[in-house]
């Protein structure tokens, strides 16, 4: 955990401990909003809060009974779903309607600090009223419903009404959810479909790399342009050329003279076959000087093809060795220069086929007798928030399942084979993986990053409303990538901590009941 965000937790904590014992009952029992306090969460045993989530935005609305021609401040409190950040403006309307009574709208065209708006009602009609706050920025509009709420007709009427029991909690405030890492996610149903947790590296297919070494010691030499990372190349490009180090006194002119001298021989050798051949049908030699020709001719043969074969193996060319691209593909790698040596054995170039991966993951031996019919995988790599995916017989197949578990790991190795879905996925890449080994099944689901394993029991943070939350054991089933199966403990529709669980579990120590009011 970041020490510098637990320390900007604590200090908020500890502001917002000293605002509530700042503020004095007169202020409560007034309602008063000073600009030092910022605004009053506590509206006395009648105040309400109401929690609600559209697409866009999350409100957290405090306010007190509502008294017909008695002005009544809200705290509406807005969240941008899409980053967990304060909206900073817009234009809030607080509206009642319904009863068969005329609407009502009390607006306020601005936040009074980033993320709270302070609409100010008035009611002139008592009555059951319908109560629905409407968000309007530049960039959208949204309507939050949020029930019914009493117009009562006098301030003594209002508080003969018994208030709503105070929820218990761990208060964690508006302030503090927008300063840190932050989300909530809900509840839901989804397929999830059961899987086995394994690491793993992504790499190129056997016949799909090469590394291209040095067949002797020697100098490297350009074969035009030097090859330079991520070049396309096909099978048999020359890439460079290797001038080996001959032994002793040899060099590659010297292999060259001697091929050429085996050459002139050879030649010589064949004439005088030809002409001993002619002279012998004249009856001009005897059949021991055809033969002694014809013996070395052959003798010049061997040996010239010899020079030639000695000659190949170091590069038949001035050049030297060849070095070509066994595979066609991207050059991944280059260890060597223009002119630099090279040892025998080294390393030179790396050429792989990118368009097609390997994913080989290394499942414990504890899964390993599950593993009886793969249908698929998924991973994730470091600095990619993506997951990917594979499906046999739609993006990839399954290679293989390892027969062994290996001695060392005790790991047993599956392997897919993929079409590559995006540019940033490299070779040996260490992935996270899934090996998916069923069809998918309808689960209640939480995002996997949302449960703390707290002594061994699987545990998440439910929001009670806005700024209260309670910690709840839950019995988890299956992992689904991101997602995690709960067998009990949440109902669709809950939300829970996604982002920053750890953080509520802090708050948790440093504060008792949200049911307190505060000043923020």
């Amino acid at each position: 955990m970041n020490k510098t965000l637990i320390a900007l937790l604590c200090a908020t904590l500890s502001v917002a401990a000293c605002n509530k014992e700042s503020t004095s009952p007169a202020s409560h029992d007034s309602h008063g909003h000073t600009e030092a306090a910022g605004h009053g969460h506590d509206h006395g045993p009648a105040g309400e809060k109401r929690t609600h989530f559209t697409d866009k935005t999350e409100l957290f609305v405090e306010f007190p009974r509502l008294v017909v021609g008695e002005k009544s401040a809200f705290a509406a409190h807005l969240t941008t779903l899409a980053n967990f950040r304060a909206l900073e403006a817009g234009k809030v309307t607080v509206i009642l309607s319904g009863g068969n009574l005329p609407e009502e709208q009390f607006s306020v065209d601005g936040a009074s600090q980033a993320g709270i708006f302070r609409p100010e009602a008035t009611p002139k009609q008592a009555g059951q009223r319908d109560l629905v706050i409407e968000v309007a920025t530049k960039d959208f509009s949204v309507r939050h419903t949020l029930g019914q709420v009493t117009v009562f007709n006098d301030r003594k009427s209002a508080d003969a009404v018994p208030g709503e029991e105070e929820e218990g909690g761990i208060g964690f405030t508006k302030e503090q959810q927008w300063k840190v890492d932050f989300a909530t996610a809900e509840v839901v149903k989804r397929p999830l479909r059961a899987a086995i947790t394994a690491s793993g590296t992504l790499g190129a297919r056997p016949d799909g790399e090469a590394l291209i070494t040095a067949t002797a010691a020697g100098q490297i030499k350009p074969a035009g342009s030097f090859p330079v990372l991520g070049q396309a190349v096909k099978k048999g490009d020359v890439l460079a050329y290797l001038a080996p180090r001959l032994g002793g006194d040899t060099d590659m002119a010297s292999l060259q003279a001697e091929a050429r001298r085996a050459k002139v021989e050879l030649d010589l050798a064949t004439r005088e076959h030809a002409r001993m051949e002619s002279l012998f049908k004249d009856e001009a030699v005897p059949e021991k000087r055809l033969l002694a020709a014809r013996g070395a001719e052959e003798s010049a043969k061997a040996n010239f093809e010899a020079t030639q074969a000695r000659l190949a193996q170091y590069g038949s060319s001035a050049g030297g060795v060849p070095l070509r691209a066994p595979v066609t593909g991207t050059i991944v790698d280059i260890r060597i220069a223009p002119g630099g040596f090279a040892q025998e054995g080294s390393l030179l170039f790396h050429v792989a086929d990118r368009s097609v991966l390997w994913l080989q993951l290394r499942v414990p031996e504890v899964d390993a007798a599950r593993l009886k019919s793969p249908v698929g995988a998924t991973f994730q790599v470091d600095g990619v928030d993506e997951r990917f995916e594979i499906t046999h017989g739609k993006n990839g197949r399954l290679i293989a399942v390892g027969g062994a578990v290996d001695a060392a790991t005790r790991t047993v190795p599956v392997v897919y084979e993929f079409r590559q879905p995006d540019e940033r996925l490299r070779l040996g890449m260490a992935v996270k993986g899934q090996v998916l080994l069923a069809a998918a099944k309808e689960a209640v689901a939480v995002p996997a990053a949302a449960v703390l394993d707290e002594g061994g029991i699987p545990t998440v943070f439910v929001m009670k409303h806005g700024e209260a939350f309670e910690r709840r054991a839950i019995r988890t089933g299956a992992r689904d990538g991101d997602w995690l199966e709960v067998v009990d403990g949440l109902l669709p529709g809950e939300r829970v901590v996604s982002r920053g669980a750890y953080l509520v579990k802090l708050a948790a120590t440093k504060t008792g009941e949200i049911g307190h009011g505060h000043a923020h």
